[in-house]
């Protein structure tokens, strides 16, 4: 089900019509008030919003949408320069939506294809798992219960198509509503409950990680951590005691971006002594968030990943493809590894080593998995090079 929020009747009429050839039921509103009828009742997984809708512009229907908790994913049509397209794309972003890349109008059917393609892969959680409001001793408990489990985002490196590394991600085992995604319990946990939560996903890695090294892989395993965690005293002998049973597997400590440092100081001699521990640090997110090179120049940062809102869009927008390019070029200036996140379609794989960016991850290579299935993952062929075996290219060759 998806809802759309359009003034011009001739729009929306054709953008139904693409939409039923494409299987997917729509439901019109005009105004803001049908909106959050709409999204209380019908629940859909997607709203798309035209950025001019007369009275309110497209601008006010995503902080209503952010307003009442809608938790799908939203795509912005629009008919005016990119500039404004972007702007509203980054404020749909910082409202906590799940924004899909814009289109523009006149919209064709392949790109509303391949956007819905994207939406079927992903694993954003159906609006039902909005953020609950959970009491605290229910997150204690799932803590304490050991309901907390990880699966593993696969991470790929472009000139080989080899599996390279591993991101360690939370879910929540919930004993009556089935396996919970970060976004329906992360953001109500109290800052106690995120260092105890940090804690148990080290472990919790470390051990997996252990595993496959005692099975002769050798990946690397990224786990994300707040600038909060950083400062924790026990936070380096954790994963000292951990790193004893993955010999040389590197350990990757990502801080997103968008998560403001509040002593850049501290957080860089904290981070130093990760790497003189034999640790990594990547920033998650990087072009999205504070101060990003006074960052790079005062972190010891090995990594950097490009967020998905610059990558989902380098063949259709000349500005994305250039942002993606300048970072690349500036880690490899830098002597940083630049990882490309978000990653849907296998034809953004020659642009992306064409800048220079080394690894991939996305729904498009492989989706998250058990710790189990990381050996199978890493024998079996990567999608990457079966598509270059039927084209008889090597992953990594520009166009």
């Amino acid at each position: 089900m998806s809802v759309v929020v359009e003034e011009d009747p001739e729009a929306a009429a054709t953008l139904s019509l693409q939409l039923h050839l494409l299987g997917m039921e729509m439901h019109h509103c005009r105004h803001a008030a049908q909106l959050v009828d709409a999204v209380r009742t019908r629940r859909p997984r997607l709203v798309i919003v035209g950025l001019e809708v007369g009275g309110q512009d497209g601008i006010a229907m995503l902080r209503c949408l952010a307003g009442c908790h809608y938790r799908g994913r939203v795509l912005l049509l629009s008919g005016v320069e990119r500039k404004i397209t972007r702007i509203a794309e980054r404020l749909g972003r910082r409202l906590g939506l799940e924004m899909l890349a814009a289109l523009d109008k006149p919209l064709r059917l392949e790109e509303l294809r391949r956007q819905l393609d994207a939406l079927a892969r992903s694993s954003a959680p159906p609006p039902g798992e909005r953020p609950m409001p959970w009491r605290s001793e229910e997150l204690d408990g799932a803590l304490a219960r050991r309901e907390l489990i990880l699966h593993y985002q696969p991470q790929f490196e472009i000139a080989t198509g080899r599996l390279s590394g591993v991101e360690a991600l939370v879910r929540w085992a919930h004993p009556a509503m089935g396996l919970l995604e970060p976004g329906a319990f992360l953001p109500l946990l109290t800052a106690e409950q995120g260092r105890t939560l940090t804690r148990r996903v080290l472990q919790l890695a470390m051990a997996d990680a252990a595993g496959w090294y005692q099975a002769g892989l050798r990946l690397s395993l990224s786990v994300n951590v707040t600038p909060d965690d950083l400062m924790c005293p026990d936070l380096l002998a954790m994963i000292r005691e951990g790193r004893d049973r993955i010999g040389d597997m590197p350990v990757v400590l990502e801080i997103t971006e968008t998560a403001s440092m509040q002593d850049e100081l501290l957080g860089g001699e904290v981070a130093a002594r990760l790497h003189l521990n034999g640790l990594e640090v990547s920033v998650d997110d990087f072009g999205v968030g504070f101060s990003s090179l006074a960052r790079l120049q005062l972190l010891p940062i090995s990594e950097l990943k490009v967020d998905r809102s610059f990558v989902s869009r380098l063949h259709e927008d000349a500005q994305d493809a250039a942002i993606v390019e300048a970072v690349a070029l500036l880690g490899r200036r830098l002597g940083i590894r630049v990882v490309a996140e978000g990653v849907e379609a296998l034809d953004v794989l020659a642009p992306l080593a064409h800048f220079g960016c080394t690894h991939v991850q996305g729904f498009g290579l492989a989706r998250p998995v058990v710790a189990a299935a990381i050996p199978d993952l890493a024998g079996r062929q990567s999608p990457m090079r079966a598509s270059s075996a039927a084209s008889g290219a090597s992953p990594g060759s520009t166009p």
